[in-house]
């Protein structure tokens, strides 16, 4: 189960008090705990410095991929000049952020947030379909609406908030008494709140101190007597008047002897205020100690110096102070009032918050009686043995668990009235395309689930269910309607029948089918054939780099062959279908960590047709009835191994039986393997050439046996062989990609690299076995009904699709944006909050980057290193590694941004090319910065204040070239660099 937290009671106005403190420590301890669950933290990048030191405070604990920074607009806080529509907006973003981020379970650690900070909290603004556990400290507000809720944007900001309460799908309380509150006062369902208690750091224990440490902390306090301590905020409810008044009627001899220190941070007015009424209950000026902020380290000191701990407050949460002064040995006594019997758990120990009298004499009691106050440390120690993160953490995961049980099957949103309008875009019959064909088998089915549109390119469809049914449009059409339809599924082969579609992936995102993993193919065929300048090479350096252009400039590398060209499409694409496990494995071959985009295998739908009997066909195709007919279909070419089945069927007893014949179903478009083809040619092999469908089918039906082989397979999924196996034709493959997925009781599966004597064993082997043969037809056509059958795969392309749309986009985004009732006070609002979408809900996935900063030779300055520099840039630049990708940038000082530096280094490269592509620089987590050489980086405030910003996003930097390129030579095989380095000379 994968679980987000939303770490923002970390970084909210509480960071430093207990809601920050419990937040920290509960996220560390459910890391620590033995649960086998995928954890998230996500992080308001609007606080730079307090992103980076809350990562380093999960060093070692969590992967700093596993840190997610959303960004919001900084002025969005209730109370100080914070504009209503970038709030609004920015709660938009940061659901659409979490919600991209895919969690079983959203965790919010402080939903009370943003009142008077940069922190941004909602629940149920973009999508219900989260859900989402919230922790409750408290409804004191609520409770206590004098004199919590008197201001009324206060009031308005805390009932927007209960409202989002509300919409949550389980609580975790952080106390029994809160758990009551909540199921009391907000009907919240008792089975969904959870009371998760409550637990403090190991920091807090008893400490042997020396005098002289006692001495330190004394005098840095202002403490010169035994002191009776108090800890925990300045607040109405926290009783501190009424802690000073029950002081002051202490015995004069007691009082005297001690101080009474409230230890927390103070505002000025606070502190003349409470000076004030120490001085009118006759307290002498140095019996009231107001110590200001004080470090935990001392605070711990304070706690297990102090003579008494005095809790006073009329209403807590939990209570954090009364358990950390109990670990640190203090004699504890509280308050009989909400969560606070909790922890203290003995009734001698408490008195009524209300009564002055009372509180002083429980005091007076503590402070005289040596027998008491060794009870109260006594039971303080033995009450704070039941308290542990470890507990809280465990109790928490147990309701988050129940809660992902219970919504795993959460029924459909009830506002889906009708089946979404899909747009299809595909070629169709009679385009001589094999997803085509595909299509018209998979878009009947399809249509259970979807009200479908088909978007072509082509004149018109023959396909006779496609015209009766559904709607055909042309792509200037689709342009002018898109918004019309609620999801898109784009079918991407590598052939021009799929040009169109590149353009339109980009400006329309949508769910793709990869059928072909190579799409190179398709983008040099756009740039030799269509003349459209420079479109391969970009393709070529977008998914490979810079080692693929100075390839396909500098050497002979045939770059079709070897360069997928895939990654833009992939990117782009809002969820990816691939037929098999073997295309899965390509995408993390070749493009590492782009390959966390959404993705799923379905086998490819291929349904079984109507043959005629093999008499009608033979007789149809001239053939006799008594031969015996191997087949193979498809194109031939030299990854088909058309000349390997020739030579095996030559040394098989089939080649002295009469009655054989070999035909090859299919056309070949490879003049140099048609001619060696010819060559091996003998009197019982025939080539067709390409035929129709009808005529596929009736070889189909007339063939004895079917043999189909593959090298080099390039993550394409054999429709040929599906086809064969629906057919009940006993089928010879040898186990080469997604063939070695084909279970091998369905068909004779060879070894990937068999060997001639293996081939021409199984083609004797079903020459001379019938019922072999018998068997093996009748394991095909189960196996293809019940794993390839165009309905069951449809049913799961539609269970991914729905998947899909059940993320936030940034269309979403927008269009919940502009529904908002407030509107912008300014342009200038528009654009702060279009760069925060742009930041925060990146619009592709992709490989790390490794960011070489060449500032200064770009800017020309002269260096004595400078050829040095670039020979060693050249080298990580050229690294064939694929699980990151080194860049160029330079910092635009017109600007005060990085640009990449790609035509630059082009040039430093010796490849003649000049893609216009110097944008602003794109970073993400995971990224590396490093400086080519500091020394001629040139110094800019800036500039750092971006790199210190990257940081904080998840970016490694502080590194020199030269460090990189000693960590790849001394282990080539370690990330960053993989496979080693391609070293050239410039």
């Amino acid at each position: 189960m994968r679980i987000v937290i939303d770490m923002q009671g970390v970084q909210g106005s509480s960071a430093k008090r207990g809601i920050g403190r419990y937040t920290l420590a509960f996220a560390q301890a459910v890391l620590k705990s033995d649960r086998d669950h995928e954890i998230l933290i996500a992080l308001n990048g609007a606080d730079t410095d307090l992103v980076l030191d809350i990562r380093s405070a999960f060093t070692g604990m969590l992967p700093q991929d596993n840190i997610k920074v959303w960004h919001t607009p900084k002025k969005v806080s209730d109370l100080f000049d914070g504009d209503p529509w970038l709030r609004r907006s920015a709660e938009v973003l940061r659901e659409a952020f979490l919600a991209n981020l895919r969690p079983d379970v959203l965790l919010v650690s402080s939903l009370f947030e943003g009142l008077d900070s940069s922190t941004v909290t909602s629940i149920g603004q973009v999508t219900t379909r989260i859900p989402t556990a919230v922790i409750l400290f408290d409804l004191i507000p609520y409770l206590h609406r004098f004199p919590y809720l008197q201001n009324p944007s206060i009031e308005t900001w805390y009932e927007r908030k209960l409202d989002h309460l509300r919409r949550a799908d389980a609580w975790l309380a952080i106390s029994e008494a809160t758990q009551r509150d909540a199921i009391r006062w907000l009907s919240l369902p008792p089975e969904r709140v959870v009371n998760i208690s409550s637990a403090v750091d190991d920091n807090f224990r008893t400490m042997d101190l020396s005098e002289t440490d006692r001495d330190r902390i004394n005098k840095r306090y202002g403490l010169f007597r035994p002191f009776v301590m108090y800890t925990g905020g300045i607040d109405y409810r926290k009783n501190i008047e009424g802690l000073i008044r029950a002081f002051a009627k202490l015995p004069t001899d007691i009082r005297k002897a001690h101080q009474l220190a409230i230890v927390c941070s103070i505002q000025e007015d606070s502190r003349a205020t409470l000076s004030h009424l120490a001085s009118s209950l006759g307290l002498d000026s140095d019996e009231l100690v107001l110590t200001g902020y004080v470090p935990e380290d001392d605070l711990v000191q304070l706690y297990n110096m102090c003579s008494l701990f005095v809790f006073s407050s009329t209403y807590e949460g939990f209570g954090l102070p009364i358990l950390e002064a109990m670990r640190c040995g203090a004699a504890v006594i509280g308050a009989n009032s909400s969560s606070i019997p909790e922890v203290i758990g003995w009734n001698e120990a408490m008195f009524d918050p209300t009564s002055d009298d009372a509180i002083s004499a429980k005091m007076s009691e503590a402070l005289s009686d040596t027998n008491f106050r060794s009870k109260l440390i006594e039971n303080g120690a033995q009450r704070a043995k039941l308290f542990s993160w470890e507990v809280t953490a465990s109790r928490a995961l147990d309701a988050i668990e129940e809660l992902h049980r219970s919504t795993a099957k959460r029924a459909p949103d009830p506002g889906q009235k009708s089946r979404p309008k899909l747009a299809y875009f595909s070629p169709l019959p009679p385009e001589r395309s094999g997803i085509a064909g595909f299509s018209v088998e998979l878009l009947p089915e399809l249509a259970r689930h979807y009200d479908i549109d088909v978007i072509v390119a082509q004149k018109g469809v023959s396909d006779i269910w496609v015209r009766a049914n559904v709607p055909v449009r042309s792509i200037q059409w689709f342009e002018k309607n898109a918004s019309s339809y609620n999801r898109i599924l784009y079918h991407f082969g590598n052939s021009m029948f799929h040009e169109h579609m590149i353009g339109l992936l980009g400006r329309f995102p949508g769910v793709v089918v990869l059928h072909d993993f190579f799409l190179s193919g398709l983008h040099s065929y756009r740039q030799v054939h269509e003349g459209m300048a420079n479109a391969w090479d970009r393709e070529l350096f977008h998914s490979h780099g810079y080692p693929a252009i100075w390839e396909r400039l500098r050497t002979s590398v045939d770059t079709i062959q070897k360069y997928p060209c895939s990654q833009r499409t992939i990117e782009d694409a809002s969820g990816l279908i691939i037929h098999s496990n073997y295309s899965a494995k390509l995408v993390r071959e070749y493009y590492g960590a782009s390959s966390q985009i959404n993705m799923r295998t379905v086998p490819l739908a291929r349904a079984a047709v109507k043959l005629l009997s093999k008499q009608a066909a033979r007789k149809e195709l001239g053939i006799d009835e008594d031969a015996f007919v191997v087949c193979s279909f498809g194109i031939l070419a030299p990854t088909k191994l058309n000349h390997r089945l020739m030579d095996a069927l030559s040394a098989s007893a089939l080649s002295r039986d009469k009655q054989c014949k070999l035909v090859f179903v299919g056309s070949n478009g490879w003049p140099e393997y048609a001619a060696l083809l010819e060559k091996k040619k003998s009197w019982f092999t025939g080539i067709t050439g390409w035929v129709s469908d009808e005529t596929y089918r009736v070889y189909l039906a007339a063939a004895d046996v079917a043999v189909q082989l593959r090298t080099d397979s390039r993550g394409e999924t054999s429709a040929a062989v599906l086809d064969c196996l629906n057919a009940g034709l006993p089928t010879i493959i040898n186990a080469n990609g997604s063939m070695a997925e084909i279970d091998p009781e369905a068909v004779i599966q060879l070894d990937d690299a068999f060997t001639d004597e293996a081939l021409t064993d199984a083609l004797d082997r079903l020459h001379g076995d019938a019922g072999l043969r018998r068997t093996l037809a009748t394991r095909a056509q189960n196996y293809a009904a019940t794993r390839h059958s165009p309905r069951l795969c449809a049913d799961m392309y539609a269970d991914f699709i729905e998947s899909v749309y059940g993320g936030v986009t940034v269309q979403d985004v927008l269009g919940a944006v502009a529904a908002l009732p407030e509107v912008p006070r300014a342009g200038e609002d528009l654009v702060t909050f279009a760069e925060c979408v742009d930041r925060t809900i990146p619009r592709t996935a992709r490989v790390p980057n490794l960011l070489i900063d060449i500032s200064g030779l770009v800017t020309g300055k002269d260096h004595a290193r400078k050829q040095e520099l670039i020979t060693t840039i050249n080298e990580l630049l050229l690294d064939p590694s694929r699980d990151r990708r080194a860049e160029t940038i330079s910092f635009d000082a017109e600007i005060g941004r990085f640009r990449y530096a790609r035509d630059f280094t082009f040039s430093m490269l010796g490849c003649p090319i000049a893609l216009g592509e110097d944008s602003v620089v794109d970073v993400r987590n995971g990224d590396v910065f490093v400086n080519a050489d500091p020394s001629i980086s040139g110094g800019d405030a800036r500039r750092d204040a971006i790199v210190l910003e990257w940081k904080a996003q998840g970016v490694s930097v502080g590194h020199t070239i030269a460090e990189w390129r000693k960590r790849a030579v001394a282990n080539p095989a370690a990330p960053p660099f993989g496979a080693g380095l391609m070293v050239i000379r410039a």
